[in-house]
């Protein structure tokens, strides 16, 4: 026993590293039976991106996938999902090394190994701000004179890397004269540049495009004219236009002589007060013919003041005492009145003619005649212009005494 039990433990270290070995290979040959590589580009995926995260460089693709799988299991580009995982980057770390994340659809498939299994990620905070709109003329036929570009937005959104945006100096619309000189007026695109004039990307430009105008002249003149407020539509019921003021009340306009030569007013664009029941105030812009724009300015102030429309009614009222006393009697010379009460129409409207009291006051007086002017309470706005008659006579006697009781 002693003897076999010796030439088991004899050289064992050897033995063991045999048996290893042995597995080792075993493994591997069954493994090289049943792996597959992948060799077609599969997209690298963003996951967890913050909203002030800006990724500048491309994450690129996954360009080898071994896996493992059941013989029969066909795999193509919706197959594997390669993402990488945003959630922990800082948006001001500039460039960054990320890990990789491969997986399958398919649970029937193991993952053994990819390429590549990290990418340096250049990042940036996402910033934005406002810079200005510049016509930039690519091109003029000769012969003819360029009025000033006009453009729809002064301004627009920028927005972007950090980095990036604040090299931003303005955004260019480019625009080419035609050679027949016809005026331009179109939408073009706008590309933001830095201050050399540089195209600067990734940028996105708020609103992407803007539309420019720019008057071509063959025999340039200028002119000035009165401001014409165009106002259109009715105010709400009951109100009227007390006043239009415009600011400024002369602009400068310019175009070819004939064009100019039948132009008395400039006229704005329509300015709407239906429905209104306070004063418009806005600006607006011109609506001058074609050929024909404003020098200096775009736009001009107008305020549009409206009030109430004012009118006078007649009504029937009753009259009561105040003040009276109850050991008196009261003997009036009518007991109606005819009223005129004046203010807009609107709280005329309101006004219901039932509800109408004038109150005469006779707090304190004594036995005998009396002329009192009847009041009326009215609600503001209303005002009392007129009562018929102006005065009622009160008659005022004791009460008779009450005849004592019979024994």
């Amino acid at each position: 026993m002693s003897r076999v039990l010796r030439s088991l433990v004899y050289n064992w270290p050897l033995k063991l590293a045999a048996v290893v070995l042995a597995s080792l290979l075993y493994g591997g040959l069954v493994l090289s039976q049943s792996t597959r590589l992948y060799r077609d580009a599969i997209p690298i995926g963003r996951a967890n991106e913050a909203a002030d995260l800006y990724i500048v460089s491309d994450l690129g693709d996954v360009t080898s996938i071994q896996y493992v799988a059941p013989p029969d299991l066909r795999v193509d580009a919706n197959t594997f999902h390669a993402i990488v995982d945003f959630g922990s980057v800082d948006p001001g770390a500039g460039s960054v090394s990320l890990p990789v994340r491969v997986t399958a659809s398919d649970p029937g498939i193991q993952v053994i190994d990819f390429q590549p299994k990290r990418i340096s990620v250049t990042v940036d905070r996402v910033t934005s701000r406002d810079v200005p709109v510049h016509v930039e003329i690519l091109s003029s036929p000769p012969g003819f004179q360029l009025g000033t570009p006009v453009t729809d937005a002064a301004t627009v959104a920028v927005t972007g890397p950090q980095t990036t945006v604040s090299e931003v100096a303005q955004v260019l619309a480019r625009v080419t004269i035609d050679p027949s000189g016809i005026d331009v007026d179109r939408t073009v695109d706008l590309v933001p540049v830095d201050a050399s004039g540089n195209t600067l990307s990734p940028i996105d430009v708020n609103p992407a495009s803007t539309r420019v105008k720019v008057a071509v002249f063959t025999d340039r003149r200028t002119r000035s004219l009165p401001v014409n407020p165009v106002v259109t539509g009715t105010p709400a019921a009951g109100f009227e236009v007390a006043s239009i003021v415009v600011d400024p009340l002369v602009v400068s306009v310019e175009g070819d002589a004939n064009d100019l030569s039948g132009l008395d007013r400039a006229d704005t664009a329509p300015i709407s007060i239906s429905g209104a029941s306070s004063d418009v105030v806005t600006s607006v812009g011109f609506n001058l013919p074609s050929g024909v724009q404003a020098l200096g300015q775009a736009s001009v102030g107008v305020t549009i003041r409206l009030r109430p429309i004012t009118a006078s009614r007649t009504y029937e009222a009753g009259l009561v005492l105040e003040g009276a006393s109850a050991d008196r009697v009261y003997t009036l010379s009518t007991d109606q009145v005819l009223l005129t009460i004046g203010g807009s129409v609107a709280d005329l409207d309101r006004l219901s003619a039932s509800s109408l009291v004038l109150t005469l006051d006779v707090t304190g007086l004594g036995d005998g005649t009396h002329k009192i002017a009847p009041a009326a309470n009215l609600t503001t706005g209303l005002q009392l212009i007129a009562v018929s008659p102006a005065t009622v006579t009160v008659t005022i006697t004791s009460s008779p005494p009450s005849p004592a009781p019979s024994p």
